[in-house]
C-alpha cells in the first residue's frame, strides 16, 4: 500500500445483557480516550477517521494533498476499526480451513446505533450483507473499488467532507471556498491547532518517550492510529516537526512496527484482531 520512506537530511530539505454490554464497552471506549488524554483537553472526542482526517490536512490551506491516493481506503480501514473497538463488530473465530486473519469473514455483534453517521451507515451494510465479507473486501466494496455492479451500493460517499463536516461541528476545523483556477473548492482550514499539536504529540511519544517496544503493551487506539496513519500515508505529517535524529528513531520505529506480521501479533492474548487484519489488507494491497 504505502511505504515508510527515509527523509533526507534536513538541509537537504440476550437483548438486555446484550444492551448492558454495549453500554459497558461505549463506557469503556470514553475511559480509555479519557486516559489518554490525562492532562489535555478531555471535551473532545475524535474518532480514529477524524484523527487520520485532521493528521492528513494542510494547516492553513484545509485539504489533504492531491498525490495522496492512499487516505480514502485508510479511513474505511479506520471505520471498521472503530467499529470492533466500540464491540459492533469482530472477526469470526478461526478454524482449521481459515486460520489467517485475511480469510475470516467480518461477523456483527451488535447493530446499536453509535451515533456517528459514517460508523453506522456501514454497520446497516454489514448487517444486510449475506454471505458475509472479509476485512479486505469491506476496505475495497466500502471505497467503492469494485467490478460488481451489485456491490456498488456499498460504497460510502463524500466521506472526507462528511468527517470534515463532524471536525467544523467540534470546533477543529472551519470552512472555506477556494478558487483553483478552473475550479472551486470546499476546504477545511484548521482553527483549533491545540488539538491538532496534541494529537501529533501523542503519536511522536507514543514512539519516542513512551515507546515501550511491544505493539500488546500499548494503548489500543494509538496502535490503531500509527496503523492507520501508516496506511493513510500521512505519518511524515506526524513525525516532520521533529530534530533529525528524533525524526529517525520515530520513523524507524514505526517502520518496525508496521512491518510486524500481523498473523503473529494477532494471536497474542489482549491483541485486537481488527487492527492486524487492516493492517494485514492494506500489506497485500
Amino acid at each position: 500500500m504505502t511505504t515508510l520512506t527515509h527523509r533526507a537530511r534536513r538541509s537537504e530539505v440476550g437483548k438486555n445483557s446484550e444492551k448492558k454490554v454495549e453500554s459497558e464497552e461505549d463506557t469503556n471506549l470514553d475511559r480509555s480516550q479519557d486516559n489518554e488524554d490525562s492532562g489535555d483537553s478531555k471535551d473532545i472526542r475524535l474518532t480514529l477517521m477524524e484523527e487520520v482526517l485532521l493528521l492528513g490536512l494542510k494547516d492553513k490551506e484545509g485539504y489533504t494533498s492531491f498525490w495522496n491516493d492512499c487516505i480514502s481506503s485508510g479511513l474505511r480501514g479506520g471505520i471498521l476499526i472503530e467499529l470492533a473497538m466500540r464491540g459492533r463488530i469482530y472477526l469470526e473465530p478461526p478454524t482449521m480451513r481459515k486460520k489467517r486473519l485475511l480469510d475470516r469473514k467480518v461477523l456483527l455483534k451488535s447493530d446499536s446505533p453509535t451515533g456517528d453517521v459514517l460508523l453506522d451507515e456501514t454497520l446497516k451494510h454489514i448487517k444486510a450483507t449475506e454471505p458475509t465479507e472479509t476485512v479486505q473486501t469491506w476496505i475495497e466494496l466500502l471505497t467503492g473499488e469494485t467490478w460488481n455492479p451489485f456491490k456498488l451500493q456499498y460504497q460510502l460517499r463524500n466521506v472526507r467532507e462528511r468527517i470534515a463536516k463532524n471536525l467544523v461541528e467540534k470546533g477543529i476545523l472551519t470552512t472555506e471556498k477556494q478558487n483553483f483556477l478552473l475550479f472551486d473548492m470546499t476546504t477545511h482550514p484548521v482553527t483549533n491547532t491545540t488539538e491538532k499539536q496534541r494529537l501529533v504529540k501523542k503519536l511522536q511519544d507514543s514512539v519516542l518517550e513512551r515507546w515501550v517496544n511491544d505493539p500488546q503493551r500499548m494503548d489500543k487506539r494509538t496502535l490503531a492510529l500509527l496503523v492507520l496513519a501508516h496506511s493513510s500515508d500521512v505519518l511524515e505529517n506526524v513525525f516532520s516537526s521533529l530534530t533529525d535524529d528524533k525524526y529517525d528513531v520515530a520513523m524507524n520505529r514505526a517502520k518496525d512496527l508496521v512491518e510486524l506480521d500481523p498473523e503473529v501479533e494477532g494471536t497474542k492474548h489482549s491483541a485486537t484482531e481488527m487492527i492486524w487484519a487492516v493492517l494485514a489488507a492494506f500489506n497485500k494491497s
